[in-house]
């Protein structure tokens, strides 16, 4: 089975300088840490999009029609994720990263080399949902922290919905 987690090192994402000063109450150095853990966040989710994604289309064996169905309901729900988490990062000031590469560098999951078994799809998914729990409470700090309350409520919903991603998966494991 691949493994699914990896380490990364960290760059910061660039600031917008065009326009208007942003003056919500966060100064720009607590705004841009916090952009650096969403960004982060962000790359897990897109990441854990992907892989669902592929697992949807390639999972076989005899929970296939079931698995199918779960895998197409989590990517729906994590596509979607996607952008409230990128117009956050651009609300505070920041670009928000787009190209793979950026996803790889930011990235704690590490996607499969290969088609793995059903089972396998199931280990990586549950992996890959705690690794953006993991990364998403490590954002959560960060924002609350400075006071960034809509921060904050973000996170905390993409830590409900990933948590009980990882438990739906494991328990087809039990």
């Amino acid at each position: 089975m691949a493994k699914a987690v990896k380490k990364t090192s960290s760059k910061k994402t660039p600031v917008i300088s065009s326009g208007l000063p942003i003056d919500i109450g966060i100064s720009e150095k607590d705004r841009a840490a916090v952009v650096a853990e969403l960004s982060r966040t962000l790359a897990d989710t897109y990441t854990l999009y992907l892989m669902t994604h592929n697992f949807h289309w390639n999972v076989t064996g005899p929970m296939f029609s079931t698995l199918h169905q779960l895998f197409m309901t989590q990517y729906t729900e994590t596509w979607q994720a996607l952008d409230a988490i990128a117009e956050r990062i651009r609300a505070l000031g920041h670009y928000a990263p787009g190209t793979y590469a950026e996803y790889a560098r930011l990235s704690s999951i590490q996607e499969p080399g290969s088609v793995p078994s059903a089972e396998d799809m199931l280990r990586l998914l549950v992996a890959g949902n705690e690794s953006v729990a993991k990364t998403a409470r490590e954002a959560f700090k960060c924002a609350d922290a400075v006071n960034d309350q809509p921060t904050a409520d973000l996170l905390t919903q993409r830590l409900d919905v990933h948590e009980k991603n990882a438990w739906m998966l494991r328990s087809l494991l039990a």
